[in-house]
Formats: C-alpha cells, structure tokens, sequence
C-alpha cells in the first residue's frame, strides 16, 4: 500500500522560517510528479510548488523567492523549505504525488503563522 505522510508543520511567527517534508512508502515502481499545495479556510486547495523527477521546479507566485522545494528520488522524499513566513500562508499543506502512474494525497500538515 502506497502512502504519503508529511511532517513539519507548527506554529511560527511571521518572518520566520519552517520546513516541511514528505515520503512515499509502499510498494512504488516510479514516482513521477511530486508537489505540495495548500488548502486556507474556505478556500481551494491550490498549488505551492511541484518538482519532476529531473528536478525541473514550478512555484506559486504568492512564494516565489521564499519558498523552495527538493527532491531526493532516492529516498523517495520531498520537502519544502519556507522562509520569510506570512500570515497569509497559514492553511493545512498536502504533498501529492504520482505514483505508479496514480495519484496519492498525504493527510496533510498544518501551518499556522501569527502575526
């Protein structure tokens, strides 16, 4: 059974910096995609930053130049690194991933920043 499961998430305040980290287990044959996005009350969950397997990235616009994303393919993790945190970024964050050709969400993590 495929599973994703993110840690690092927690309370900060504004300004500063947290980073979040997510590994596929399971019986994987390839992983494709991976990214994290990000669900605020009431509102959609939406794209923060994905990475291919080649390493090519793609960000949000609202954390260009704060936020990076990497990708170790063998230890089949990926983590994103936030700096500068705002207010504006507290919401539950989800990695997603494809997976032997499937789709798989962890259960997410939260990230609260206080201003």
């Amino acid at each position: 059974q495929v599973q994703l499961v993110e840690s690092g998430g927690g309370l900060v305040q504004a300004g500063g910096s947290l980073r979040l980290s997510c590994a596929a287990s399971g019986n994987i044959f390839s992983i494709n995609y991976m990214g994290w996005y990000r669900q605020a009350i009431g509102k959609q969950r939406d794209l923060v930053a994905d990475i291919t397997s080649g390493g090519s990235t793609n960000y949000a616009d609202s954390v260009k130049g704060r936020f990076t994303i990497s990708r170790d393919n063998i230890k089949r993790t990926i983590s994103l690194q936030m700096n500068s945190l705002k207010p504006e970024d507290t919401a539950d964050y989800y990695c997603r991933a494809l997976i032997n050709g499937m789709n798989y969400w962890g259960r997410g993590t939260l990230v609260t920043v206080s201003s």
